[in-house]
C-alpha cells in the first residue's frame, strides 16, 4: 500500500489543493519548459504518489481504494481532442509534459501512454517536446525505464544526498529508499539523465528542514559528480505547501547554489 488511509475530513482538506481536474490542463507556462500541456495520469480527485512531499503543490496524499487512474483510451482520446484544437488554433506549444496529482509512472500503461504520446505529437506537433516529471522511485522498473528513455526529457527528482534530509523532504512510502539506491539507478540514464531540485529551508514536526547548508551542497555537488547529468534544474517554492511553515529560497541565493554546481561543469537551470 503507498499511502496510509486518512479521515474523511482530512480528505477533503487535501483534495482542495489539487491542482489538475482533468486528464489534459493547460497549456501553461512552465517556469522550467515554457508553453507547457499538461497530461495527468492520475485521478482527478486523489493525490497517489510514492512520495509524500512537504512542499508538493498538490497536497499530501490520499488513499487510493476509491479513485482509479484514467485508462489508456482516455487519456489518447483526450490528447488528441486537445493537440487538435490547438492545432486548429495555430497555437504553439514547448513540451507536452506528464505531471499531474502525483507520480506519473504509477500508471499501470505508463509505456503505452508514452508511446500514443508520441504518435499524437509526431502527427500535430513534430517540434514538440515530450517531458516526464518523475520522482525517480520507479526507475528500476524496465518498462518505466524504457518509457522514460523514448521521452524527449526525462526529468528525475533528486531534493538531497544525504538520507536523513531526503526522508524528511520527500517522505518515501518505501523504508529501503535511500541516496545510494538512486545514485545506482540514475546513472543507467547516461548522458541524457535530467535532474530536478527543490531547494528549501523551514521546520516541520519540530525539526529543522533544510537542504542548502554546506554540507548538504557539497554532499549534493558529489552526487552530481558521481551522476554527469546533462543538466541540474534546481528551483525554490512557487506556490502553496501542505506545511506552512517552509520558507522559500530567494533567487540570488539559487543563483549562488548553481553557481557551485556549474563549477563541477555541469549545466544548471534555475528557476526561482
Amino acid at each position: 500500500m503507498l499511502t496510509p488511509s486518512i479521515s474523511v475530513n482530512y480528505l477533503q482538506k487535501e483534495i482542495n489543493m489539487l491542482q489538475f481536474n482533468e486528464i489534459i490542463y493547460g497549456p501553461m507556462h512552465s517556469r522550467r519548459l515554457g508553453n507547457s500541456l499538461g497530461v495527468n495520469l492520475l485521478p482527478i480527485d486523489a493525490k497517489i504518489c510514492t512520495f509524500n512531499c512537504i512542499y508538493c503543490e498538490c497536497g499530501f496524499n490520499t488513499t487510493m481504494k476509491k479513485f482509479p487512474m484514467p485508462r489508456r483510451a482516455a487519456v489518447k482520446s483526450a490528447l488528441n481532442e486537445k493537440l487538435q484544437a490547438l492545432c486548429a488554433e495555430n497555437q504553439m506549444i514547448d513540451v507536452i509534459t506528464f505531471a499531474g496529482n502525483g507520480e506519473p509512472t504509477l500508471h499501470p500503461q505508463f509505456r503505452e501512454i508514452i508511446d500514443d504520446a508520441i504518435e499524437l505529437r509526431n502527427k500535430y506537433f513534430p517540434e514538440t517536446k515530450i517531458c516526464v516529471l518523475t520522482n525517480s522511485t520507479q526507475i528500476s522498473k524496465k518498462e518505466v525505464f524504457d518509457a522514460l528513455m523514448k521521452a524527449d526529457n526525462a526529468i528525475l527528482k533528486f531534493d538531497s544526498a544525504i538520507d536523513e534530509t531526503m526522508r524528511q523532504i520527500d517522505r518515501p512510502a518505501r523504508r529501503d529508499f535511500s541516496v545510494a539506491w538512486l545514485l545506482e539507478n540514475l546513472q543507467h540514464f547516461e548522458n541524457r539523465l535530467i535532474v530536478q531540485t527543490m531547494f528549501l529551508r523551514g521546520t516541520h514536526n519540530g525539526q529543522t528542514v533544510d537542504n542548502t547548508t554546506k554540507t548538504e551542497i557539497s554532499a549534493y555537488i558529489n552526487a552530481m559528480q558521481i551522476l554527469k547529468p546533462q543538466q541540474v534544474m534546481i528551483y525554490g517554492i512557487d506556490r502553496q505547501t501542505p506545511v506552512k511553515s517552509l520558507h522559500k529560497i530567494p533567487r540570488e541565493e539559487l543563483e549562488k547554489i548553481a553557481e557551485q554546481i556549474r563549477k563541477s561543469g555541469i549545466e544548471v537551470n534555475v528557476a526561482g
